[in-house]
């Protein structure tokens, strides 16, 4: 059968997954992001919102993809957007916007994931709408291209954007932002970011975390058993020095896959030994 996970990219090599996040603002019974008298009716409002998104979200990355795993479902050649940019006819840009119109009428965030907090998610993209209309910020021209099939060169011209390539550099985004600092808040903020130095200090354990979580959460996904075994045997139990027999992890052959899984009485001994520096 088949088993649920959260995981941003449970298996390489395919498409991942991810938490769209739709968003419109509204006046009472109006939505403030149609105008019928636009091309794209989209009013100003949205275009301005967009802006915001944007502008920010080198910055938000590390709240809306907060786990080393997110970082291999944003990679080029997928459908997980790479590039801050936005459109209205093409799928490969952060934000989409849906051909619904009317009261239906919403941008879509395409870049969050589902291991993200979505409070602080939707905290994150809100603010940083609402900061685009504030500030009122230039409108950033739409992008009717395929970015994936566009050379390096030419995106630069385009002064397109790359979302951070790993959780290191989003957190190097999100530190030094003090936008950020104000949308999360200050007791949280230093908080947020000690957690998340943990998952990738060389020599600790505790950059295993997100495997650990993984498990944890019983969701781990259907792979061929190749790929499935050397995997957790190079990043799991090889680095911990663990025999998988000890925390009760089996393989079985099922149509050349592999499901793989913790026994419960297992569990509290291999989440010690992941946490524990």
């Amino acid at each position: 059968g088949y088993h649920a996970t959260f995981m941003p990219k449970p298996v390489a090599g395919i498409n991942g997954s991810g938490m769209h996040t739709n968003v419109s603002l509204a006046k009472g019974d109006v939505n403030m992001f149609y105008d019928p008298k636009t091309d794209n009716m989209l009013s100003e409002t949205a275009l301005k919102f967009i802006a915001g998104v944007m502008k920010h979200a080198e910055e938000f990355c590390f709240i809306t993809n907060p786990t080393v795993n997110s970082y291999k479902r944003l990679v080029p050649g997928y459908e997980a957007p790479v590039y801050v940019s936005w459109s209205d006819v093409n799928r490969s840009t952060m934000i989409r916007i849906p051909a619904s119109k009317g009261k239906a009428t919403r941008i879509e965030v395409r870049s969050v994931d589902p291991s993200a907090n979505p409070y602080l998610a939707m905290s994150a993209v809100l603010a940083s709408g609402l900061d685009g209309i504030k500030s009122d910020l230039p409108i950033p021209n739409p992008v009717r291209t395929n970015l994936f099939k566009v050379s390096d060169l030419e995106r630069k011209r385009m002064k397109i954007a790359y979302l951070p390539g790993s959780l290191e550099e989003a957190l190097k985004n999100f530190s030094t932002s003090k936008f950020m600092k104000t949308v999360i808040g200050e007791d949280l903020f230093p908080k947020l970011i000690e957690a998340k130095q943990k998952d990738f200090q060389p020599g600790k354990r505790y950059q295993y975390s997100n495997i650990g979580y993984w498990l944890l959460g019983s969701v781990i996904a259907r792979v061929s058993e190749k790929s499935y075994a050397q995997y957790l045997s190079e990043h799991l139990f090889e680095p911990l020095n663990l025999d998988a027999s000890e925390i009760g992890f089996t393989i079985h052959d099922e149509n050349n896959h592999a499901n793989g899984y913790l026994k419960q009485r297992s569990f509290m001994g291999l989440f010690g030994r992941l946490f524990v520096d």
